[in-house]
């Protein structure tokens, strides 16, 4: 898997989950369904490394999307 670049990082905290998913497709050549496994993938990460940098809780994070 290629590096996802820092601005997947900044979409994600800032809970911007649709542009993080187009830049995930784009930079991995991956289908939707792969795009989401690396988002999940990266926002366990990021909840594990820096959990200060979340706005939101984990269950408010995400609220209304559907995929």
């Amino acid at each position: 898997m290629e590096p996802l670049p820092a601005g997947v990082d900044r979409d994600i905290l800032e809970e911007r989950i649709i542009f993080a998913l187009t830049t995930i497709r784009a930079t991995q050549g991956c289908t939707l369904h792969q795009a989401l496994d690396v988002f999940a993938q990266r926002y366990e990460e990021l909840r594990r490394d820096r959990p200060d940098d979340f706005h939101l809780s984990r269950d408010e994070y995400g609220r209304g999307f559907h995929s």
